[in-house]
């Protein structure tokens, strides 16, 4: 058989309530010889906790997904990073998911698999479809981490990203370029990333009575440095003139300033070069890249409150249940809601949706005048 919680707590010689909080890792007053004897307890034992026999007894496991595209682009694994951090601060673990690209996958692709695992789920969708699923059980949770607001019957933390583009190409054009690379850009929609950022750049190039050049707006196959790289040799192969390149992200900025610098172009005194998101990276090229910066612990502090307000909320404001077997399944009280969408326990607002946008921030570095 398994060992089991009282097991441990037996060879340990400790309670079977220490033996929990040692498990659930949120009680930071345990001796640190206490939780290396129970430690060593259950290492012998091969203890595992049952999250299942846990869902049984609380409904609850202390789990919650997170559906993320790309986790190879230094994004979205820094904002999987920042998500995993928040719900540790409030216990709980995340089941990170890759999604692929396509309009209605998001939350099938985590949800259909491990809905019996998972208690809410934070999912960031490719495109700008649909976001629910027919898999979801009724009452799941689900925050969207998205680039619009979508609809208004789910909670959702969106960025301002046509905005975020106005700031891009208004601080160019203040440094007197007037031939600005779109680097990412798709002319085809409104919404979705590419789509929003198009129509920032857009509708700031018309603001300045700027007309703008099909040469200059760049589709790319994907948002990797490579892209970004390969995008601005073909714009030395066509021969078309430039002063500044705006990477719809970090990465392909990157890559077009290395094959700049390449090329013998100089940054920022030839070619002005920004991007998006503001990764880690961006700060140590050289020069080092002028972005926007996305405030990704904002993003996840946020998206993480929503989904355990609406844990609360669907408890009766009280959290999750206590696990009465002493399995350790930490509770959620005390965590303070944000924005203003509903209050945990006020059954009258409880309909209503979250919808929060995050603001961009410029970053000027080197990399521009």
């Amino acid at each position: 058989m398994p060992a089991t919680m009282r097991d441990v707590a037996k060879l340990a010689g400790v309670s079977v309530k220490t033996v929990s909080n040692v498990v659930a890792d949120t009680y930071p007053y345990i001796r640190p010889e206490t939780r290396a004897r129970v430690e060593a307890a259950m290492e012998e034992l091969g203890y595992r906790l049952n999250v299942t026999a846990r869902k049984l007894r609380t409904n609850r496991t202390n789990l919650i997904g997170l559906a993320l595209p790309e986790l190879r682009l230094p994004y979205f694994a820094e904002l999987a990073d920042e998500v995993i951090r928040k719900a540790a601060e409030v216990g709980l673990k995340v089941i990170v998911e890759q999604v692929e690209a396509s309009e209605h996958v998001a939350v099938e692709s985590l949800v259909g698999s491990h809905t019996h695992l998972v208690d809410g789920a934070i999912v960031a969708p490719v495109g700008h479809g649909d976001v629910l699923s027919r898999s979801t059980p009724p009452g799941f949770p689900v925050v969207v981490l998205g680039d619009h607001r979508i609809r208004d019957d789910v909670d959702q933390v969106f960025l301002a990203n046509a905005r975020g583009a106005e700031l891009v190409v208004e601080h160019l054009v203040s440094r007197g370029a007037r031939r600005i690379v779109a680097l990412g850009a798709d002319r085809g929609t409104s919404v979705g990333t590419a789509g929003e950022r198009t129509r920032g750049y857009l509708s700031t190039l018309a603001r300045h009575e700027i007309e703008p050049d099909d040469q200059l707006i760049r589709p790319t196959d994907g948002w990797s440095k490579a892209d970004g790289a390969a995008a601005v040799r073909d714009l030395a192969a066509e021969g078309v003139e430039f002063d500044a390149v705006f990477g719809f992200n970090d990465t392909l900025a990157l890559g077009a300033l290395a094959e700049l610098l390449r090329s013998g172009r100089r940054v920022p005194d030839d070619v002005q070069v920004m991007g998006f998101d503001d990764i880690e990276d961006a700060q140590y090229s050289v020069p080092a890249l002028s972005t926007v910066a996305v405030d990704r612990a904002q993003l996840a502090e946020l998206a993480v409150s929503i989904l355990v307000r609406r844990l609360r909320t669907e408890d009766g404001g009280a959290g999750p249940a206590r696990d009465e077997g002493g399995d350790g399944a930490p509770r959620l009280d005390g965590v303070a809601s944000v924005g203003e969408g509903v209050r945990a326990g006020e059954a009258a607002e409880s309909a209503a949706r979250d919808a929060i946008e995050v603001p961009p921030r410029l970053v000027l570095r080197d990399s521009t005048r």
